[in-house]
């Protein structure tokens, strides 16, 4: 029993260091709907041509990804395939790992599972909270993940800003940031932009989810004539018991 505990705790702390945020910054929320297919579409393409160069997805294809967002395989091959010679391949980034390694320090993770390790709580706040920083060898830094190697992408559509940070009874906190140069998308365009991305994330991680919920509403079908048949059945089974 003593042992069963002690592995259930281990296995918890991945999920509540997630859960703190990292660095002690509170996690924005962000709205996940893997109904919404246009959602999902752009954050494909998102990943596809600003992720997929350097981080790989791979335990996912492209006509997996394809079939499940109803994206016609034609403009994959067209208009996505960049990493990869046929449709049926696995999403695998465009640089080597060992390249990678040597410019930025470390080779980037793959990112198939990141929404389930992560949280998509964390992925959200994290592509909104890059910003300049001096010291750093990319000239960039992250309120959610301090002094990560990653350069920030996406800083020509979300602009370029500073973070600024208080310190109370000696402890240095995030207190939100300024804008030094504004992006070519508005602030809410590039929350959207990022909410799609997330939203992608949350399927990479999970695409079995979109068959269960194809699945469920035959399911709750079948339990609604179900329930109708078995009521009846019951009355009349009752109907001389009094």
């Amino acid at each position: 029993m003593k042992k069963t505990l002690v592995l259930m705790v281990m296995a918890l702390l991945p999920a509540l260091a997630t859960a703190g945020g990292g660095e002690g910054v509170k996690l924005d929320p962000v709205s996940i709907d893997l109904n919404d297919k246009v959602s999902l579409q752009r954050g494909a393409r998102i990943f596809v041509n600003y992720c997929l160069s350097c981080h790989s997805a791979g335990y996912m294809r492209y006509n997996r990804m394809a079939r499940d967002l109803e994206i016609p395989e034609h403009i994959v091959k067209d208009e996505m395939l960049f990493a990869a010679d046929k449709i049926g391949d696995l999403m695998k980034a465009v640089m080597p790992r060992e390249d990678a390694k040597d410019w930025f320090g470390v080779a980037p993770p793959d990112l198939t599972l990141v929404a389930r390790s992560r949280g998509p709580e964390w992925i959200y706040t994290y592509m909104r909270g890059f910003y300049l920083d001096d010291s750093t060898p990319s000239g960039w830094n992250n309120v959610v993940f301090q002094n990560v190697a990653m350069p920030h992408v996406l800083y020509e559509w979300q602009g370029l800003q500073r973070a600024k940070f208080e310190e109370v009874d000696g402890v240095k906190t995030f207190a939100g940031f300024e804008l030094v140069k504004a992006g070519t998308k508005t602030p809410e365009e590039y929350d959207r932009l990022m909410r799609d991305l997330t939203n992608f994330f949350v399927y990479l991680g999970e695409p079995a989810k979109l068959v269960r919920y194809r699945l469920g509403w035959w399911v709750l079908a079948f339990l609604a004539v179900f329930f109708v048949v078995a009521y009846l059945l019951k009355k009349e089974y009752w109907k001389d018991v009094h």
